[in-house]
């Protein structure tokens, strides 16, 4: 069988597959996307979009169960309707991966191939019957949830952050194994809907990747709702008992009992069924493709992109991975992936937005610095939202005024740290923070407030 040639493969069509083959397109290449499962990826179909529908619709039952503090009254109690919110969220998703796939269609020289892709030679990949070959090649084959071999594990039926997006029915009890970003919004979104939530987590504590402070207020947060938070849980194991799970952990501590089992416990990239050692592509140790600052894998034409490069977890960072790529292969401009400031989001409520370093890691540098902090009970505009959990703490260099990180745990967090982090951007000091006026009121009103108080890092 002769080869399909073409200017350009892309494996993949998530958050940075998708809009390279159209940038590669409009600049008169013929492409061959490739895509095994939905167009769109983890964000559009079982992670960003998807999610985030559902969190709107638990922030919706929580205000209306809160009701009577904003001195509205209702006619009877709350209630959910978990058919109704699937359906939203199924509806907002599909309306999204359609988008693209219309898209897609309308590309004049870009071919769409269902299937999977495996590497036969450094420019050759055959998906089925089909045997394609181009001198440039793309990766955004993105990743999915990590199944530890825990004891017991195959033995119950679990869900993943993945099969939790086709769950039809409402868990009576919802027991979370992990305590990170995915496993918190959704271990709050569900209750919120109405189950009884139990999270287990085997560090000392949740999100271990934030400083202590804001672990302790996100916990404080999840408890305050009526979630079941243990930390420090060692030997988690699974059994059936009757028609529930069990989860053991931490000897001498009563097991966790639920209708559901939810595994959120980090992520795996796909990549183990790449064919990669044919091509002669480099991964490590944890299966990552290993890429250089412009996202080059160990041969020649060939790139990847997304989650499968250990560069990052998040669809913002998989776009970025797109406009490096594109911008050194089209537009003669040398962007880097050094050159971006970590940033992220944890979207429970209220969330939490971060950018640049943490405070753990600030002191870990070694350079002096100053930090500033005020609880939200102390900003107006989330005392007149009645939402007044969580605070915002920014860090600079002593010496530079150079703004090193922010944390912003509050309502519209999310939001308000991109202000920080435009600065950073900018290479602006914190001076340019303290002398900005900022509309009032407002959560981000108080970040040139903190610059201004800012004192030594102890």
């Amino acid at each position: 069988m002769s080869a399909k040639t073409f200017d350009a493969i892309v494996i993949g069509a998530g958050q940075a597959g998708t809009p390279l083959a159209g940038r590669l397109n409009a600049a008169g290449m013929s492409v061959a996307l490739i895509e095994r499962k939905l167009i769109g990826g983890t964000c559009v179909n079982t992670g960003c979009i998807p999610t985030k529908t559902m969190v709107a619709s638990a922030y919706a039952a929580h205000l209306a169960r809160r009701a009577a503090d904003y001195g509205v009254t209702l006619s009877g109690p709350v209630g959910v309707d978990y058919q109704a919110i699937k359906a939203r969220k199924d509806k907002v998703s599909g309306a999204s991966r359609t988008g693209l796939e219309t898209w897609i269609a309308g590309m004049e020289n870009c071919t769409l191939y269902r299937g999977h892709a495996r590497f036969e030679s450094a420019n050759t990949v055959r998906v089925g019957d089909d045997v394609l070959t181009a001198p440039k090649i793309f990766l955004n084959t993105g990743g999915r949830a990590s199944v530890p071999d825990l004891p017991g594990v195959n033995d119950v039926p679990y869900l993943t952050n993945s099969s939790m997006m086709d769950l039809d029915v409402l868990p009576g009890h919802l027991i979370v194994v992990g305590g990170s970003y995915i496993s918190l919004e959704f271990a709050q979104m569900f209750r919120r809907f109405g189950s009884q939530v139990t999270v287990i987590e085997k560090a000392p504590r949740l999100t271990g990747r934030e400083d202590e402070d804001t672990s302790a207020a996100i916990q404080s947060i999840l408890e305050n709702e009526g979630i079941a938070v243990h930390v420090g849980a060692g030997d988690i194991g699974f059994a059936r008992q009757g028609n529930d799970i069990a989860v053991t952990f931490s000897a001498g501590k009563p097991a966790a009992v639920g209708s559901h089992v939810l595994l959120a416990l980090g992520r795996t990239p796909n990549t183990d069924d790449l064919g990669l050692d044919k091509a002669g592509v480099e991964v490590d140790q944890r299966g990552y493709i290993v890429v250089d600052d412009q996202l080059r894998t160990s041969v020649p034409g060939i790139w990847a992109m997304g989650d499968c490069n250990g560069k990052g977890a998040f669809t913002h960072t998989s776009y970025n991975d797109f406009e490096i790529v594109a911008a050194n292969l089209l537009d003669n401009d040398p962007r880097k992936v050094s050159d971006r400031i970590e940033a992220y989001a944890l979207y429970i409520d209220p969330p939490l937005g971060r950018c640049g370093m943490t405070e753990a890691a600030v002191k870990k540098s070694g350079r002096r610095a100053l930090v500033g902090q005020r609880p939200m009970t102390r900003v107006g505009r989330a005392v007149e939202k009645g939402e007044t959990q969580g605070f915002m703490k920014i860090l600079a260099d002593a010496d530079t005024g150079e703004i090193l990180g922010c944390s912003v745990l509050g309502p519209g967090g999310d939001e308000a740290i991109h202000s920080v982090l435009d600065l950073m951007y900018a290479k602006a000091p914190i001076s340019t923070l303290a002398r900005a006026m900022h509309i009032h009121p407002n959560v981000s009103e108080l970040l040139p407030t903190i610059a201004q108080e800012l004192k030594p890092l102890a």
